[in-house]
């Protein structure tokens, strides 16, 4: 099964509590299949912001996720992408621009609800996830 590397902006979006509903069931339905992978800098990004009475849950939610350490060839792929992106007139946020690079390296998909990684498809090929119906898993 082709895991999916979920960005950031859906965490945020669907820990909201207010948060649109869509993402809310597509994290469920990757949660449920088992499908989720979480990578260096959207821990960072989410465990980072978190309020402090989320911080213990979410830590522990993130402890039990399969995890993808940044490695030091990951931030010279990043750097090669940042560079290809500019070329393209194309900023995205550096973190992004690494999450990327990683997702690209791993042949995993992204879910986001950023428009960044869409930029960043269009020049790369980058594949992104989209929810089925409802929020249902569609698997690769």
């Amino acid at each position: 099964m082709t895991m999916v590397l979920v960005d950031s902006s859906a965490w945020i979006e669907g820990l909201r509590r207010r948060g649109n509903l869509e993402v809310k069931l597509a994290l469920e339905a990757l949660l449920d299949a088992y499908a989720i992978i979480l990578c260096s800098p959207v821990r960072l990004e989410v465990l980072g912001g978190a309020r402090t009475s989320d911080r213990n849950r979410l830590s522990y939610y993130f402890s039990i996720i399969p995890y993808r350490a940044c490695e030091a060839d990951d931030w010279e792929r990043a750097v090669a992408l940042a560079w290809q992106l500019r070329d393209q007139g194309i900023t995205v946020p550096w973190m992004d621009v690494l999450i990327a690079a990683i997702a690209l390296h791993d042949g995993t998909r992204v879910y986001a609800v950023d428009e960044h990684f869409m930029a960043i498809s269009k020049v790369t090929g980058l594949p992104l996830y989209e929810p089925g119906y409802g929020g249902a898993f569609k698997p690769a």
